[in-house]
């Protein structure tokens, strides 16, 4: 079966909340009982998630809020700096060199 292509005016992923990492087994559990391709839950350090891909071909994400961007940092340190998971740490100079700056409003908000 062939899927539509990704671009302007499609949709590729959807991202659901569920309560919590149990519920996120049980709904494994479920979609695998009913034979749908489900991926293993995932840690992705600031929540935990599971994708599983409809008959069209859009690719849902269960997702815990839990346990959130605060994880390992105070509230307003966060956006000051990038980022990166620990897998993903030996590639920082790498990733940071392809990034284009982002520009920052002021206080203001008038920037």
């Amino acid at each position: 079966m062939e899927f539509g292509r990704e671009g302007a005016g499609s949709i590729q992923h959807v991202a659901v909340r569920v309560p919590n990492e149990d519920q996120l087994y049980e709904w494994h559990d479920l979609f695998r009982e009913r034979d749908y391709d489900v991926s293993r839950v995932k840690d992705r350090h600031f929540f935990h998630s599971l994708y599983v891909r409809e008959p069209g071909g859009i690719l849902f994400e269960l997702a815990t809020e839990a346990p959130g961007l605060t994880v390992d940092s105070n509230l307003d340190a966060l956006g000051n700096s990038l980022f990166l998971p620990p897998w993903l740490e030996e590639d920082r100079e790498m990733i940071e060199g392809q990034l284009q700056p982002v520009p920052l409003a002021s206080a203001s908000g008038r920037d």
